[in-house]
């Protein structure tokens, strides 16, 4: 298991060394989730996968060690990649499934946790708040300074959920951006 230290030299080197990959808005998905969403390998040896059709497939592959490292804050079982988003050179946001459902319904009730990672090595006022579609359920949220990275914060019914980031350097806004889950518009 990796220490906070550690974890941050590594995310930290990792995105000094890769390209920016964007989030975009997700795609449509047919019916209401009643079947079993699949899920591919995103290769390498680190036994993670990811549900097709996710964003941040790119930003996963780039570095095996820190993808890794990002699944592992969430907890045992925490492998299936439900997206990942690049903002700039401040922050990366990752989202795992473990594979579990909280209901039912398998596009909604996907246990979700989200970690939002500081690529900038200095400490921020930073935060991640997950959503899911539901008025009844608050949000999971962790807002703070943090050197590291922000999180993880979990939400049961998440599958069709947001995650939101937020970013500041100094007094500067730097990420400001709201990540929808794929496959739920």
């Amino acid at each position: 298991m990796f220490t906070r230290s550690a974890l941050r030299n590594t995310v930290v080197a990792a995105a000094v060394a890769m390209t920016a990959v964007t989030a975009t808005s997700a795609s449509a998905a047919s019916g209401l989730g009643a079947e079993e969403p699949k899920v591919i390998a995103l290769g390498g040896n680190t036994g993670l996968k990811m549900i097709e059709g996710a964003e941040g497939a790119a930003l996963l592959r780039a570095d095996a060690t820190v993808t890794a490292a990002a699944a592992n804050v969430c907890g045992s079982g925490y492998t299936i990649s439900a997206g990942a988003a690049r903002y700039g050179n401040n922050a990366s946001l990752y989202l795992w499934w473990n594979g579990k459902y909280s209901g039912s319904n398998k596009l909604y009730d996907k246990y979700i946790c989200g970690v939002l990672f500081n690529d900038t090595g200095s400490a921020r006022s930073m935060g991640i708040r997950l959503k899911d579609n539901f008025t009844d359920t608050p949000h999971a949220e962790d807002f703070g300074t943090y050197s590291t990275y922000a999180g993880p914060v979990y939400q049961k019914r998440g599958g069709c959920g947001e995650a939101y980031s937020y970013m500041k350097s100094g007094s500067t806004v730097v990420v400001d951006n709201t990540y929808t889950m794929s496959g739920c518009n």
